[in-house]
């Protein structure tokens, strides 16, 4: 079983990946929704990468960053995107993604993190829409909730390609 990263590494993945999503999410509301990949990806190799909690931490940092830009949604942004952290790194425990020597299981990865984008976008739709920040407008939300499943598995995968490839070594050293 592989050790957490030193508090500095922990602190440069989470500072890294949390401003690179809130990069992708200075795009309007709702299509900031359709590029929930790199949220789901960069929240995948958070919790590869900084292990027990690392998507949360990552996901903390971008909604704290995204609550600044967008400060009309400005508790809705950090507490979906917490929520969103929590539940990838929940999934990723309860589907033993990562084995004791450190490989990855795709299949389970893909399925943790089409949950968890599933799970918060449902949740982030229907609060928005039930305290009256955004319209209903059932086809676009069915649309979210399709590119997002699909977000979540594509992510999933492409985490898991990446890992494979190129950050088990960097994880290891």
């Amino acid at each position: 079983m592989s050790t957490s990263p030193p508090k500095t590494k922990t602190i440069a993945i989470a500072a890294i990946f949390g401003g690179l999503i809130f990069v992708f999410k200075i795009v309007p509301t709702p299509m900031d929704k359709m590029l929930v990949i790199t949220q789901a990806l960069l929240l995948a190799l958070g919790s590869l990468l900084i292990g027990r909690m690392g998507a949360t931490y990552v996901a903390t940092i971008g909604g704290l960053l995204t609550t600044v830009w967008r400060v009309s949604f400005a508790p809705f942004s950090l507490i979906f995107a917490v929520v969103y952290g929590l539940l990838v790194d929940g999934f990723v425990y309860v589907f033993k993604v990562r084995a004791p020597n450190g490989e990855v299981k795709t299949r389970r990865l893909m399925a943790s993190l089409t949950l968890s984008t599933a799970a918060v976008g449902l949740l982030s739709t229907s609060i928005t829409i039930l305290i009256g920040l955004m319209p209903m407008i059932p086809f676009l939300y069915f649309i979210i909730l399709v590119v997002g499943i699909g977000s979540g598995a594509t992510a999933g995968y492409l985490a898991a390609f990446l890992w494979k490839r190129y950050l088990i070594r960097y994880a290891e050293g």
